[in-house]
C-alpha cells in the first residue's frame, strides 16, 4: 500500500474540473420559472438521497478490514453527524405545505437509485473507501450560503422550509475538508485511489442528470 499525501489534493482538482457542468445544471434549477413547484420536488429528491447516507456509511464501516481503522472511525463519526437529516427534509416539506409522507409512498426515482446504488456495489464488491469519492463530490457541491434566503424570497415559503439547505450550506465546507484530509492520510493502492475518483465522477454525473430533470419542472 502507498501513503497518499496528495490524494485528497488530486481529487479536489478532479472535482474542480468536473464541476462546471453540475454548476450550470444547478444554476438552471434555481433560476427558471416555476421555482415554487421545483423546490418541493428538490426536497423529495434530496430525501431519497439523504435517507441512504447513514446506511451507506454504516455498510462501508462494516466492510473495512483491520488495516482500515482510520476509515472506519471517520465513517462512524460522520454517520453520527448526518443521522436524522432525512427527517429534517420531511419537516421542510411539511413547512412548504407538502405532504411529508408522500416520499415514503412512491418508489425512488431511477436517477437516485443509480446515484446511490452504485455506492453499495463499490463498497461491497471492491473497497469501502470508494464511498469517500461520493461524499467528497456531494459535500464539495454544497448549496451556496445565500441560496436559502434567495429561494425563500422567490417562493414566499417560510424559513422553516429551508432548514436542511441552510445547514448544509454552512456545514459541508468543513465536511469536505475532512474527507480530503482523510484521503491524504489513508494508505490506498493506486487502483483503490482510481476507484475513489471513479466514484466521485459518477456522483457528479448522476447529480447533473438529476438536477437537469428537476430543472425541467415548470
Amino acid at each position: 500500500m502507498t501513503a497518499g499525501p496528495d490524494h485528497g489534493v488530486r481529487l479536489r482538482h478532479v472535482l474542480g474540473l468536473a464541476g462546471p457542468a453540475l454548476e450550470r445544471s444547478t444554476a438552471a434549477l434555481w433560476s427558471r420559472p416555476g421555482l415554487e413547484r421545483r423546490y418541493p420536488a428538490y426536497l423529495t429528491a434530496m430525501h431519497e438521497i439523504v435517507r441512504a447516507s447513514v446506511p451507506l456509511m454504516e455498510t462501508a464501516a462494516l466492510h473495512c478490514d483491520r488495516t482500515s481503522g482510520s476509515l472506519r472511525a471517520y465513517l462512524r463519526h460522520h454517520a453520527r453527524e448526518e443521522r436524522g437529516h432525512d427527517a429534517w427534509l420531511l419537516e421542510d416539506l411539511a413547512a412548504a405545505g407538502e405532504d411529508p409522507y408522500a416520499p415514503g409512498r412512491t418508489p425512488p426515482r431511477p436517477l437516485v437509485a443509480a446515484l446511490v446504488g452504485a455506492q453499495y456495489y463499490w463498497i461491497r464488491h471492491y473497497h469501502p473507501a470508494c464511498l469517500l469519492g461520493y461524499i467528497a463530490a456531494l459535500e464539495s457541491n454544497a448549496p451556496a450560503p445565500l441560496l436559502a434566503g434567495r429561494l425563500a424570497a422567490a417562493t414566499a415559503l417560510p424559513d422553516a422550509a429551508f432548514r436542511t439547505l441552510r445547514h448544509h450550506a454552512h456545514a459541508d465546507t468543513g465536511h469536505s475538508a475532512a474527507v480530503f484530509d482523510l484521503l491524504d492520510r489513508l494508505r490506498l493502492t493506486p487502483p483503490q485511489v482510481h476507484a475513489v475518483t471513479l466514484s466521485a465522477l459518477h456522483t457528479v454525473a448522476a447529480l447533473t442528470d438529476l438536477f437537469d430533470t428537476l430543472g425541467a419542472i415548470a
